[in-house]
Order: C-alpha cells, then sequence, then structure tokens
C-alpha cells in the first residue's frame, strides 16, 4: 500500500533512496504495468484499466522556422515552483502554470511516481528544461518562448478525471499562449 508523504518528506525519502549504497550490477529494466497494477491496486481501485484512444491525432505540419515560432511546453512531471501549491499524489488533475522566466533552482517535483524523479532531484532540466530553451531563445533559435510553460502530474487513474479536467485544462491554457509549436516531456 502506498503512504501520503508531504512534499518536503518526499523529498528526504527519495534522497535516502539515492544515496543508499547500490550493488554494481547492471540495472534491471522497470516493470511500469505491473508497478502501476500493483500501486492501483493499493489505492484500493479495481483492476487498472489502461486508456485506449478512439482517434489518434496527427501531427500538424511546421509553418514557420524555429527562429520564427513561438514554443510552449508541456511536462508531465508534477513540476511547480517554490510558492505553489505541490501535486497531491491521489488523482491530481490540476496543472501548474510555470513562467518561461523562472529559475531552475526553483523547480520543485511531486508525482506518483517518485522513484523515477532521482534525476530530477539532482538535475530539474531533465524534465523541465527551462534553461536550454531560456538559451536557444537567447541565441535566437527559438524566436519566442510562451510567457508560461504547463505542468501536470502524468500519473493519474481516472481517465475520466483525465479527460474531463486536465486535459481541458492544459487545452485552455495552451490556447491562451497563442503558439506555433509545443514541446511535450513526458515522465
Amino acid at each position: 500500500m502506498t503512504s501520503h508523504r508531504e512534499p518536503d518528506e518526499q523529498l528526504k525519502h527519495a534522497r535516502a533512496l539515492y544515496l543508499a549504497p547500490k550493488p554494481q550490477t547492471k540495472p534491471e529494466p522497470v516493470a511500469y504495468i505491473e508497478q502501476t497494477r500493483s500501486r492501483y491496486d493499493g489505492l484500493g481501485y479495481p483492476p487498472y484499466q489502461w486508456f485506449e484512444a478512439d482517434d489518434i491525432g496527427e501531427l500538424a505540419p511546421i509553418s514557420k522556422r524555429l527562429s520564427e515560432s513561438r514554443l510552449g511546453l508541456i511536462s508531465s512531471a508534477g513540476t511547480y515552483v517554490t510558492g505553489q501549491t505541490a501535486f497531491f499524489y491521489k488523482d491530481d488533475a490540476s496543472i501548474r502554470e510555470i513562467s518561461s522566466s523562472a529559475v531552475l533552482a526553483d523547480l520543485r517535483f511531486s508525482h506518483i511516481m517518485e522513484n523515477y524523479l532521482v534525476e530530477a532531484w539532482q538535475d530539474p532540466g531533465v524534465l523541465f528544461p527551462i534553461e536550454a530553451l531560456q538559451r536557444l531563445e537567447q541565441q535566437g533559435v527559438i524566436g519566442s518562448l510562451a510567457d508560461n510553460f504547463i505542468s501536470c502530474m502524468g500519473g493519474i487513474y481516472s481517465q475520466r478525471k483525465v479527460i474531463n479536467e486536465l486535459i481541458p485544462a492544459i487545452e485552455a491554457a495552451v490556447e491562451q499562449q497563442e503558439l506555433d509549436l509545443l514541446l511535450l516531456v513526458p515522465l
């Protein structure tokens, strides 16, 4: 059974796991589906039903050069900045808007799959490449960045919440940005 930890406790727990001595063996692949089923069962839900889209959208052709385009970012790593409320582990379908001028040191993460965040706690740019995008904008590689980037917690077990709450919130936030391109960084 998964226990709820406050964000500071999550960080202490993850750091302790990361700093614990590791055997010098080749890492094993993560059994993500089995792990998800186990966590879902631990929350007391019926067996998890994997989502299958009825309609797979098409990628839109790029109509402008990158150097003339306005670029947005969506991360599903549960990223937030100091001062914002952390994501809650159980089916949090809310979003956080993060200024594209935010400082990397102010980024935090709160995600139900906290064991996948070890690298992000060391280098937040792994899952939220804000400094890299800022540099590319300064160098003229990217025309401009969205005023705000969008973050959500990708580990939402309720398909209803994803369809009825998360997707409409992301769509509304993206529409306000008037973007040419959107970079998705999933966790």
